[in-house]
C-alpha cells in the first residue's frame, strides 16, 4: 500500500464527504437517516454540534420528504441548503425533488446509492438515482472517494451558478463505507472557489412574491423549456468548473466524461461509479495480451454529454456499457443514451452495441466475470442485452414453478429458498 501524501489522512468516504460539505459552509443542513448514507448526515451533525461548523442550522425532519421540503423551504429564504438520502429515501421524498428542480432551487444532496425495492435490499446498485433521471437535476457520478469529495465542492458552484440542483451520487457501502487515504479540500481553497452564496431568487417579508405558485398552460411549456436550456448549459459549465478546480486544488475531478486507453481502442466499454476501478484493471490486464481495450467513464449523467461522449467512443466498432441499472421491459438506461451519442459520428457507420447488466442489489463485478464478457464482446457473440453472472437454472426453476401452478408463491421468497436448498446439498469439503 502506498503512503499516504501529507494532505491526505486515512478516513472513512462518509466523513470525508461530510467534511467537504462542512468546508462549503451549508447554512442549512435537513437530516434523515437511512443506510448508506447515515454516517454522512451523522458526521455533520457532530461537526455543527463542536460548532466546527458555524453558523448552521442542522435540522433532524421526519422523514426523507420532510427533508427535501425544509432544504427547498431554507433555499427560498437564502440559505445555502444540503441534505442526504439512498434507495428507498429518495422515492419518498420524490414530489419534493420535483419540486426543488422545477422551482430552481440550487440544493446539493448526497445520494450513497443503493438498490430499491421491492423486495429489500440494501446494497448498492443505480436503481434509486437512475429513477429520478428526469427530475430536472444535474447528476455527477463519482469514481471514488476522492472524487466524491471534489465532486461536492463543484456541485456547490454548479448549483449556485445556474439555480440548479445538483444530486453528487456515489456508490453505497462501496464508497461510502470504504477506508481509504483522503485529501479534504482546504478551507481557504474551498472559500476561494466557491464564493458566497447570493440566491438568484429570494422571499422577502420587505418585498412580497410567490415561489411555486399555479402556472397555466400559457407559460408552463416556457417554464420547462428554460429549465432544459438550464441543463444544456451546464454541459459547458460543467467542463469549466472541473478545469478551474484543478488549477485550484492540483488535481483533476469532475467533468462530463473520461477516457481512459481509448486512442487505438477497437473496443471501449462505458460506464459510471465505482465500477470503472475494476473495469480499468480487467482492461489493463487484457491490453498486456494484445487487446486494444479502452473505458470511457461518465461523470455527468444528467445533463447528458452527448458530444463528449461521441468524440470519445470516434473510433470504436463496438461499445459495451456496463450498467448496475435497468428499465424493466427496455434494457439498458445508459444505453440509450449512448446510442443517440453513437448516432451523432457522421463516418456513415454505426459501431457493434452490448449493454451488460451487472451487480444489482450489490452482487459482486469481478475481473473474471468482466473479462468473459469483454471477451465474448470482442468475438461479437455476446447478446446484445447480458445480465452479468445470472443463474440460469434458478431463473428456470422459478419459470417452471410459476407454469407449474397459478399460486406459486413470491418469487424472491421462492428463489432464496431454492438457494439454501442447493446449498445444504453441496457436500462440506474435509479439512
Amino acid at each position: 500500500m502506498s503512503t499516504p501524501s501529507p494532505d491526505q489522512r486515512q478516513i472513512e468516504g462518509s466523513r470525508g464527504v461530510a467534511e467537504t460539505v462542512a468546508r462549503c459552509r451549508p447554512e442549512v443542513i435537513c437530516a434523515y437517516p437511512i443506510s448508506p448514507q447515515t454516517h454522512i448526515v451523522e458526521a455533520l451533525s457532530a461537526l455543527v454540534k463542536s460548532g466546527e461548523l458555524t453558523p448552521c442550522e442542522y435540522v433532524n425532519v421526519e422523514s426523507e420528504f420532510a427533508a427535501m421540503s425544509a432544504a427547498i423551504g431554507a433555499s427560498v429564504t437564502g440559505s445555502r441548503a444540503y441534505t442526504a438520502t439512498a434507495s428507498q429515501g429518495l422515492l419518498y421524498m420524490v414530489e419534493a425533488v420535483y419540486n426543488a428542480a422545477g422551482l430552481g432551487l440550487p440544493i446539493v444532496m448526497t445520494v450513497a446509492n443503493r438498490a430499491i425495492g421491492a423486495p429489500i435490499n440494501i446494497w448498492n446498485d443505480h436503481s434509486d438515482s437512475m429513477s429520478q433521471r428526469d427530475s430536472g437535476w444535474i447528476q455527477l457520478y463519482a469514481e471514488d472517494n476522492q472524487e466524491a469529495l471534489d465532486l461536492h465542492v463543484q456541485a456547490f458552484r454548479l448549483a449556485e451558478e445556474l439555480s440548479v440542483p445538483v444530486m453528487v451520487c456515489m456508490d453505497g457501502f462501496i464508497l461510502t463505507h470504504a477506508y481509504e487515504p483522503l485529501a479534504v479540500p482546504d478551507q481557504e481553497k474551498v472559500d476561494a472557489f466557491l464564493p458566497r452564496f447570493l440566491p438568484r431568487q429570494v422571499l422577502d417579508p420587505g418585498d412580497p412574491i410567490s415561489i411555486g405558485a399555479m402556472v397555466g398552460p400559457e407559460a408552463f411549456t416556457e417554464v420547462r423549456y428554460l429549465a432544459h436550456l438550464k441543463q444544456l448549459r451546464a454541459l459547458d459549465l460543467i467542463a469549466e468548473v472541473s478545469r478551474e478546480f484543478r488549477d485550484t486544488f492540483g488535481r483533476d475531478s469532475g467533468g462530463l466524461v473520461r477516457s481512459y486507453r481509448c486512442a487505438d481502442a477497437d473496443t471501449v466499454v462505458v460506464a459510471l461509479g465505482s465500477v470503472l476501478g475494476t473495469i480499468k484493471d480487467t482492461v489493463d490486464e487484457m491490453r498486456t495480451e494484445g487487446e486494444r481495450i479502452g473505458v470511457v467513464g461518465i461523470t455527468s449523467f444528467r445533463p447528458f454529454p452527448f458530444e463528449a461522449v461521441s468524440r470519445a467512443l470516434a473510433v470504436a466498432n463496438r461499445v459495451v456499457v456496463v450498467e448496475r441499472a435497468f428499465s424493466v421491459g427496455v434494457g439498458g438506461i445508459v444505453t440509450s443514451d449512448v446510442r443517440a451519442s453513437t448516432a451523432n459520428l457522421g463516418t456513415g457507420r454505426r459501431p457493434r452495441e452490448y449493454t451488460v447488466v451487472a451487480g444489482l442489489g450489490g452482487r459482486p463485478i469481478s475481473k473474471a466475470s468482466l473479462r468473459r464478457v469483454f471477451t465474448d464482446a470482442i468475438a461479437d457473440r455476446l447478446e446484445p442485452l447480458t445480465f452479468m453472472d445470472l443463474d440460469q437454472d434458478l431463473v428456470n426453476g422459478e419459470l417452471r414453478r410459476i407454469g407449474a401452478s397459478p399460486r406459486s408463491g413470491p418469487t424472491a421468497e421462492n428463489l432464496l429458498h431454492e438457494l439454501r436448498v442447493n446449498a445444504r446439498q453441496i457436500p462440506e469439503r474435509s479439512t
